[in-house]
């Protein structure tokens, strides 16, 4: 299958630990800062790097979260970022300029430094990311944008640094590029035999893979609650 040739440098590697940022609300990881030399990236992602929450973040299928820096500009000319504000204040991983979300599609294998990443979902955003930004309705403009993101699923562990080159080597789902996946299971608008489609993609990510055969069965309810709401 014929593969674009799609790469970028990346100018971002980014770690956090857990701690308890906000009174009376549940911790975190996503206040991540600048990794210094060589990161050892494991099947759960880097190693330096920590998830709170295991049920929305981290795991095999999101082991490391990649962020478009290019969307930066966009958010600080909208007033939802200020001037200047530089990657990671998404609670990202990973940054570049060049590879986004209508660029790159769910199964897209890629190398970066010495380790084999493939996309495995979009993000879903949660209310952490409206207190780390100080903007409430920053998980709503999330959605509503496509500007969310992706998760890798690691294939070959290895080391990744700042300066590394990241190539798309194959891409074997074509027609589901992140935007249109994120898109789908976040507003649910997809057809019964689209959702059934992706229920049975073995690229994507488990927990989305459920989400869309409930879609697919016209099951469109769904708790969000824990997701948008602190404890």
């Amino acid at each position: 299958m014929n593969c674009p040739v799609l790469s970028a440098t990346i100018n971002g590697v980014f770690v956090g630990r857990i701690v308890d940022h906000w009174h009376g609300k549940p911790a975190s990881a996503i206040h991540k800062i600048a990794a210094d030399g060589p990161q050892t990236v494991t099947t759960v992602g880097f190693d330096a790097d920590a998830q709170a929450d295991l049920s929305v973040h981290g795991g095999p299928d999101k082991a490391i979260h990649h962020y478009a820096a290019d969307h930066y500009a966009s958010w600080q000319s909208e007033g939802l970022l200020p001037p200047g504000t530089l990657p990671a204040a998404f609670g990202e991983n990973l940054s570049t300029f060049g590879m986004n979300e209508e660029t790159l599609c769910i199964g897209d294998i890629l190398t970066a430094g010495s380790a084999t990443l493939q996309i495995s979902q979009g993000r879903q955003p949660c209310w952490k990311l409206n207190e780390h930004t100080g903007q409430k309705t920053m998980a709503y403009q999330f959605q509503k944008t496509d500007r969310t993101g992706w998760y890798y699923r690691i294939l070959e562990p290895g080391i990744i640094q700042v300066g590394d080159e990241i190539n798309l080597t194959s891409r074997p789902c074509p027609d589901w590029s992140v935007a249109k996946v994120t898109r789908a299971r976040l507003t649910k608008r997809i057809g019964a035999e689209e959702a059934a489609h992706l229920s049975r993609l073995p690229e994507l990510a488990s927990g989305w893979r459920d989400a869309f055969r409930k879609m697919a069965n016209g099951q469109l309810d769904e708790d969000t609650r824990k997701r948008l709401s602190p404890a």
